[in-house]
C-alpha cells in the first residue's frame, strides 16, 4: 500500500502542473476550428454560392480540411510538448506537413478536372479523354511526393540517396522504353498543338502502294493515331512520326478550299477558247463556288503543248477528287467538240538513202517507198 500510495503521489505530482495547460490547448484548438468554420460558412453563403466558377468552392473545401488537420495536429503537438515527449512531437509535426499535401493534391486535381471537362466538351477527342486524366494523376502524385520529401527533411532524414536511386531507376526505365515514351510525349504535344482533330482529312505518308494517299482521322491515342484512307484501310501512325513531319490538313481551315487542275493544249489550238471552255465547265459543276470566279492561267510550255491550270474554289474539301474528275471528263468532251486539240507526242524521222537526205520518205528496194513520219 505504501508503494502504491507513493506511485499515486508521483502521478499526481506529474499531472498537477500539466492538466490545466492541456485543457487550455484542447479548448483553444476547438474554438479556433469552430470560429474558422463559421467564417468559412458565412463566406460560402454570401459569396461562394453566388459565383458560377467552381474554384472558390474548391478553395473553401481546401481551407476547411487544412484547418481541421492543423487544429488537431497543433493540439496533439502541444500536448506532447507539455507532457514531455518532444521527439514524438517532432514526428507529429513532420507527419502534419506530409498529410497537409493530400488535400492540396486533391484541390489541384479537382481544379484540373474542371479544366479537363471544358477541354473535352469542346474537342471530344479520345486523346483528351485519355491523356488529361493521366496528366491529372501525375500532377497529384508529384504534389504528394513533394510533401513526403519535405516531411522527411523535417525529420532530418537524408533524402539524397533516395533521390539518386530514383534518378538512376528513372534513367533506366526511360532508356528501356524510349520509343514508348517518345510516342507518349508526342501524344501529349498533340493536345497543345492540335494539328488535326478526329474527323479531319489529312495527307498520308505511309500509305500502301496503289491506295489512297489521304485519309480521315478516326482516333487519336496516346501512342498512335489511326487514319482511314479511301480504300477503307486503317493506317496506324506512331505519334512521334506525326510530330516530325509536315501535316497537310484539308479541312482544318474550313470546308472550302482551292483546287488546281492541270490541262494541256496543242500549240496550234485556240488558247483563249480553251480557257473559256474550262471556266464554263467549272461553273457548271456542283459544289464549285461562283465567287471567286474560276480562272485559268498559262503555266508554261512543253515539247508539244501549252500547259494550263484551272483554279477553282470548292464548297466541300472532301469532294475535291470527284470535282476534279468531273471537270476533267467534261473538258475532254468539250475540247473534242470545239476542235481544241489535246497534244500528244509527235516525232519526225529523217531517213538517209544514198547521198540524199529526204524527210519522211525513203526509197525501198523494189521501187516502193516508206513513210517515216508519225
Amino acid at each position: 500500500m505504501e508503494r502504491l500510495s507513493q506511485l499515486w503521489s508521483e502521478v499526481v505530482a506529474f499531472m498537477a502542473p500539466r492538466w490545466l495547460p492541456s485543457l487550455i490547448v484542447v479548448v483553444v484548438a476547438g474554438l479556433v476550428y469552430l470560429v474558422a468554420l463559421m467564417v468559412l460558412g458565412r463566406a460560402q453563403r454570401h459569396w461562394v454560392t453566388r459565383t458560377a466558377t467552381q474554384i472558390d468552392d474548391l478553395a473553401v473545401r481546401l481551407l476547411r480540411q487544412a484547418l481541421l488537420l492543423s487544429s488537431v495536429t497543433w493540439a496533439v503537438w502541444r500536448l506532447l510538448e507539455i507532457w514531455g515527449m518532444p521527439t514524438v512531437a517532432q514526428w507529429v509535426y513532420a507527419i502534419w506537413i506530409g498529410v497537409l499535401f493530400f488535400p492540396l493534391s486533391r484541390f489541384v486535381g479537382d481544379l484540373l478536372t474542371a479544366i479537363e471537362s471544358e477541354v473535352v466538351s469542346r474537342t471530344e477527342t479520345s486523346l483528351d479523354k485519355t491523356a488529361l486524366p493521366m496528366i491529372n494523376k501525375a500532377v497529384r502524385f508529384v504534389i504528394v511526393a513533394l510533401g513526403v520529401v519535405v516531411a522527411l527533411a523535417e525529420l532530418g532524414i537524408n533524402i539524397a540517396p533516395l533521390l539518386a536511386g530514383a534518378g538512376v531507376m528513372g534513367l533506366a526505365l526511360s532508356l528501356a522504353a524510349k520509343d514508348t515514351l517518345s510516342n507518349l510525349i508526342a501524344g501529349v504535344l498533340l493536345i497543345v498543338d492540335r494539328p488535326f482533330q478526329v474527323g479531319d482529312r489529312i495527307e498520308l505518308w505511309t500509305a500502301p502502294n496503289e491506295t489512297g494517299s489521304w485519309g480521315d482521322v478516326i482516333e487519336i491515342g496516346l501512342r498512335a493515331t489511326k487514319i482511314r484512307n479511301p480504300d477503307n484501310l486503317v493506317i496506324v501512325v506512331p505519334n512521334n512520326q506525326i510530330m516530325q513531319r509536315d501535316i497537310t490538313n484539308y479541312t482544318m481551315s474550313g470546308q472550302d478550299i482551292r483546287l488546281r487542275i492541270p490541262f494541256s493544249v496543242a500549240y496550234e489550238s485556240d488558247i483563249d477558247r480553251a480557257k473559256e471552255l474550262l471556266v464554263e465547265i467549272a461553273i457548271g459543276v456542283e459544289d464549285v463556288k461562283k465567287e471567286p470566279e474560276p480562272i485559268v492561267i498559262a503555266r508554261g510550255f512543253g515539247p508539244s503543248e501549252v500547259k494550263l491550270q484551272l483554279r477553282v474554289w470548292i464548297l466541300e474539301a472532301r469532294a475535291r477528287r470527284r470535282i476534279a474528275d468531273e471537270i476533267s471528263e467534261r473538258a475532254l468532251r468539250a475540247f473534242a467538240e470545239a476542235g481544241v486539240e489535246i497534244p500528244y507526242p509527235k516525232r519526225e524521222l529523217y531517213i538517209r538513202s544514198g547521198g540524199d537526205l529526204s524527210p519522211g520518205v525513203a526509197s525501198k528496194p523494189g521501187g516502193g517507198s516508206d513513210s517515216g513520219g508519225d
